[in-house]
């Protein structure tokens, strides 16, 4: 019998507004979709979080036994800017900024986004289709879309019609938004809109004699409409209907609102059974933002060369760090969160080290069997991690106990034991055990730490070539020093 027949998992689904037994609709077979990154800049730590929140989900629904097809696509055409009808396309415009193709903005920030997941130990996707890969799909989506009458082309591009949707269907179900309201708190369509309804949104644009990224269409030399490229790849992939949709809270409105509309418009039915959504992350109680400075990008935390932390933090660390939180929760990261985080990994590697060296002798006190229960049970609510990794640290003083004489524990509760930390904690979370490397670190650390000492008091005996000399060295190893009212950090370059 398989996990998934012993469990019962509840999932918020972000359309009913409650949580719901999951029920796929093949038995044994999940379809999940998941909104992936627009490959135009470097991936940032609230995209993480999202990606991070669904490696959670994926590696769960696996564990419990379900074949699982995972699809994330890679958007690298269509994304204007803001989000809206109009402006140039994000990728388009960096590509003109550098003064370089387009599709080498894509190649650049696509490896740089698998190279994140990979050292966040995150499960590559079943599938990972691009927008640029299935541009007749989305043309042949448009051209149903126009059949069914819920579309209209105007001077070489294609909108859907939002008006005449709702009549029949209702555009806002998911984000809870009315369409009468909406329009209440529109402005009047600027006289150069070829827009029907400022509600109304591209399906296909016609593209500009500046703009780079443009396809034949029956319409015009064009380009897609951001909101397309998803319902046109889930469909080839999962089906007409299918069992989650996920991607940050952001989307929610009204990139999956668009969604549903298309593929209702389309096909005739919803096309999703539970629709997921990741909060945000914000740094020091602030929304993270390029704009602000008010931002760090994963390199500059695995590194340490920001100046917001004190000190660089591992991918294992952030990644425990983001799962004691619930994936539906705001999470702020801040320097003392994220050393309080560093302890608890620690702590957790430790007892899991430790559970190797324990000999069972006699019945213990430790119910494994129900312990083992309580963390299905969390995570059966909703995926709902900071409870696992509390049932987890329960576990770890359970070890310790154990380790030290004060416990007993059975042949076959150690044998459950053993076998339940190594899957929830490798298997289900992810983590690794970079004990090694942090070995590594605290070494380094301690002698650049010894170094500044020798720097600081070189300085108080103005050996100022003593005290450039230290400096000077670690820079060209690659240890850069800063100097601050509150004493030297170092980062490493």
């Amino acid at each position: 019998m398989s996990n998934f027949e012993q469990q019962e998992l509840r999932i918020y689904n972000s359309l009913t507004k409650s949580k719901d037994i999951f029920t796929p609709i093949n038995s044994d077979l999940v379809g999940m979709y998941v909104c992936g990154p627009t490959v135009y800049s470097n991936v940032h730590l609230g995209n993480c979080r999202t990606f991070l929140s669904f490696d959670l989900i994926f590696r769960y629904l696996k564990h419990l036994g379900y074949k699982v097809r995972y699809v994330r696509n890679i958007t690298d055409a269509g994304h204007l800017e803001n989000d809206a009808d109009s402006g140039e396309d994000r990728i388009a415009k960096k590509a003109r900024i550098e003064q370089i193709e387009p599709m080498e903005v894509v190649q650049m920030y696509t490896v740089d986004f698998h190279r994140i997941m990979e050292q966040f130990n995150a499960l590559p996707p079943s599938i990972e289709p691009t927008a640029t890969g299935h541009i007749v799909e989305q043309i042949t989506l448009i051209e149903k879309i126009l059949e069914e009458g819920f579309a209209y082309e105007i001077n070489g591009s294609v909108y859907f019609d939002v008006h005449k949707f709702n009549e029949d269907h209702s555009y806002g179900k998911l984000s809870g938004r009315n369409l009468d309201e909406m329009i209440a708190n529109t402005r009047e369509l600027a006289a150069q809109s070829d827009k029907k309804n400022p509600q109304d949104f591209a399906l296909w644009k016609k593209a500009e004699p500046e703009h780079i990224m443009r396809w034949p269409s029956p319409w015009s030399i064009g380009f897609p409409g951001w909101h397309l490229e998803c319902s046109a790849m889930s469909t080839k992939y999962l089906g007409e209907q299918f069992d989650i949709h996920g991607g940050g809270m952001d989307l929610k409105f009204p990139h999956h609102e668009c969604e549903i509309a298309q593929s209702e418009a389309s096909n005739k039915q919803t096309p999703v059974n539970y629709w997921m959504h990741a909060n945000m992350l914000t740094l020091n109680s602030k929304k993270m933002a390029k704009s602000t400075g008010n931002n760090i990008l994963p390199n500059e935390l695995f590194s340490g060369d920001n100046s917001v932390l004190s000190k660089p933090f591992s991918p294992m660390v952030t990644k425990f760090f983001m799962y004691q939180a619930h994936y539906r929760s705001i999470l702020d990261f801040s320097n003392d969160a994220l050393l309080a985080s560093e302890k608890g990994f620690n702590r957790l590697m430790e007892a899991y080290r430790a559970l190797n060296d324990i000999k069972s002798s006699g019945k213990g006190a430790f119910d494994v069997s129900a312990w083992k229960q309580d963390c299905y049970d969390a995570m059966n609510d909703d995926f709902n991690s900071p409870i696992l990794i509390a049932n987890l640290f329960e576990a770890s003083k359970k070890i310790h106990s154990i380790a030290n004489g004060k416990e007993t524990i059975s042949e076959s509760d150690l044998d459950i034991l053993k076998q339940s930390m190594h899957e929830f904690i490798f298997d289900v979370l992810g983590l690794m055990d970079d004990s090694s490397s942090s070995d590594g670190d605290t070494k380094l650390e301690d002698a650049v730490k010894l170094l500044i000492e020798l720097r600081d008091k070189a300085r108080a005996n103005k050996d100022f070539e003593t005290s450039d000399t230290i400096r000077d060295q670690l820079a060209a190893a690659g240890i850069q020093l800063k100097d601050g009212k509150d004493g030297t950090t170092f980062s490493l370059n």
